[in-house]
């Protein structure tokens, strides 16, 4: 067994590798600049995992996901690999602890967000790490044509000078050609190699269908077609609603959203994958990298922004191969809302100006202060002070964060976390003068090995248990021990936090690149276009919309959605079908023909076929009639 199948084997348990990853971990290993287009379940992880463990040394990690990372570094740890993450929220004591130990060569692997790239901290102690592979995940980030750009990326680049011998390795779920030929480009590929697996779902049937009554749409889908399913909707009220009303007709529901505390979100997280819920009503904040394979049935409500979103949620039915559905409901209205809600997601740049001077004058930074600093965050409070809609705060504060500036997280509950900063004699002398908490100090070094070494996770509710004083109690004298440096002391905290990458600026000379912003707003208005014709049409197959949009040339229609189905009636192969079409089509395009004159024209043909391929045509707006002629739609 070759050393790529024992550490497959070792770590993960299995025989052999999905298709190109193989290829993939190869060509990171002989130190090739590598490009990996999977699609969502592709196993992306492995791909720069397994290298990173076999080329020794530190794989930089970047990703803008925090839960993403943490549950990485964590599924890492359990396979007895060192790795670690920065975020915002951390400790500086725990930050500065963890590029210690990754310049010490003492970690395997190191998560980070782009934006940490950007940090004095980490710059200055950057040449000393042993990095010997670059992983970006997510990387269509780095494109300001791609769906989710996120400036910060673009820095990646710059950081290769200090490893010119080291490969990069980016990975992405949904990438256009465009985009992927500038991920290439902004991360400045040398000779690389682009591996891009089909975006072909065969088992996953894709459907849409116009209904104004959705809820019961819904329960008459889930009834139809067994198995766990996630319903994905626009907003949080919603996620609520739904989820109700499913529970009401014997269909066991969750509703799941951003706005929920994390651990009520972990615990139905934890109940749908378990089975002991079945659907998930969820807004586009559940999903990302939960691996759950057996998800029969993924549904829309409203039409999603992007095709690329659309495709990474649909794609979360059916990973373990079997036949599973993406159902897309929609209305007349669902277009209008559809834009609607695009405009107010790219605010007028004047509007983001304001938003940035307001966020800055709500924590108090004069101008030029503020730089890496991190700050509990209520939009809503936020939102009331400033006489302010909190979705249009919302929009005004992504748009900051795409143009680099800070970085907002939604909540994450981490456990609070310590770590002794002195050695035991210096501890001693402490307790000696500080009698009161030395009770305190000896049960924490009881109760949490490693303690010297490394933050480890506490709880204050079982230390005031054991020394039984309240909980209160306990965290004051925590505080007190961190702010006299004898140990750090990091509060569980779930709550949403803005964090500064740059000091504050001065509005008139924040660089804001308007044309560039309009730019991607029009390329965004350009997405959400595609998947209204997505939704609306029914004059090409399901599959091949999403195919071709992702530039995959020479697919063939699936033969099982909606308008396949509908084509299938007819009782033609697709060849013949296409046959027909091919004779069709030139003959009016040259010139407006009735019915009779099309025959006459064409009399190889069976006359049946021949007007069941005209009846679908005009049905799907290929072919409209002028005055008692056909003629071919050339905008089709």
């Amino acid at each position: 067994m070759d050393l790529l199948h024992k550490t497959l084997l070792e770590y993960w348990g299995h025989t052999a590798f999905r298709p190109l990853q193989q290829d993939i971990i190869e060509s990171v290993i002989a130190g090739t600049d590598t490009m990996a287009l999977l699609p969502t379940g592709g196993g992306k992880s492995v791909c720069f995992q397994v290298p990173g463990i076999i080329r020794g040394g530190l794989c930089l990690v970047v990703s803008p996901l925090i839960a993403l990372m943490k549950d990485q570094v964590e599924n890492l740890e359990k396979k007895g690999l060192s790795a670690r993450a920065l975020y915002t929220g951390m400790h500086s004591r725990e930050i500065d602890h963890i590029l210690d130990e990754a310049c010490a060569g003492n970690l395997r692997f190191l998560y980070l967000s782009p934006e940490r790239l950007q940090t004095e901290t980490f710059r200055n102690v950057l040449p000393e790490m042993p990095v010997k592979t670059l992983a970006v995940d997510e990387a269509h980030c780095i494109s300001q044509w791609g769906y989710d750009f996120r400036p910060p990326y673009l820095q990646i680049a710059e950081i290769r000078q200090f490893f010119p011998d080291v490969p990069v390795i980016a990975l992405t779920a949904t990438a256009t050609p465009e985009v992927t030929a500038d991920i290439m480009d902004k991360l400045a590929f040398r000779n690389g190699r682009l591996f891009s697996k089909s975006f072909a779902r065969d088992n996953l049937i894709y459907m849409s269908i116009a209904e104004e009554d959705k809820y019961n749409r819904v329960i008459r889908i889930c009834r139809k077609i067994p198995g766990t399913g996630i319903v994905y909707v626009r907003n949080r009220k919603l996620t609520e609603e739904l989820a109700a009303f499913l529970s009401g007709k014997g269909i066991p529901a969750l509703a799941y959203h951003a706005g929920l505390g994390q651990e009520v979100r972990d615990k139905r997280q934890s109940e749908w994958i378990s089975g002991k819920t079945r659907m998930m009503v969820a807004t586009n904040a559940f999903g990302m990298g939960i691996d759950k394979p057996d998800v029969r049935l993924v549904i829309h409500i409203d039409i999603p922004d992007t095709p690329e979103a659309y495709f990474q949620e649909a794609g979360r039915g059916g990973r373990d191969g079997k036949k599973s559905y993406a159902v897309l409901l929609h209305e007349k209205a669902d277009v209008i809302k559809a834009r609607q809600a695009l405009k107010q997601a790219w605010p007028e740049v004047a509007e983001i100006r304001k938003v940035y001077n307001a966020l800055c004058n709500y924590y108090n930074l004069a101008v030029g202060s503020g730089r890496e600093c991190s700050f509990d965050f209520d939009i809503n409070d936020f939102a009331t002070r400033n006489n302010r809609n909190p979705r249009d705060v919302f929009y005004c504060l992504k748009a900051i964060e795409q143009q680099g500036y800070i970085t907002m997280n939604e909540g994450l509950l981490e456990p609070s976390r310590v770590m002794m900063l002195v050695n035991t004699e210096e501890l001693y002398r402490f307790q000696v003068k500080n009698l009161s908490y030395d009770p305190i100090i000896r049960l924490i070094i009881r109760s949490y090995a490693g303690i010297f070494s490394d933050f480890v996770k506490i709880s204050e509710e079982a230390l005031a248990a054991r020394a039984k004083r309240s909980v209160l109690d306990i965290v004051q004298m925590l505080r007190h021990l961190d702010q006299s440096g004898i140990l750090a002391y990091q509060p569980r905290n779930g709550n949403p936090r803005i964090y500064f990458i740059y000091p504050r600026q001065d509005v008139a000379h924040m660089s804001f690149g308007r044309n560039d912003y309009l730019l991607r707003k029009e390329r965004a208005e350009k997405r959400l276009e595609v998947m209204i014709r997505y939704a609306v049409s029914d004059a090409k197959c399901r599959s091949l919309v999403l195919l071709e949009y992702f530039g995959e040339k020479g697919a063939v229609r699936c033969g099982l959605c909606d308008v396949c189905l509908k084509r299938n009636t007819m009782g033609m192969s697709t060849y013949e079908f296409d046959q027909v079409v091919e004779v069709i089509k030139p003959l009016l395009l040259s010139e407006p023909l009735t019915m009779e004159e099309l025959l006459v024209r064409i009399p190889a043909i069976q006359e049946q076929k021949c007007v069941k391929v005209v009846r679908w045509l005009i049905e799907h707006d290929k072919i409209n009639w002028f005055g008692n002629k056909l003629v071919w739609s050339k905008r089709k």
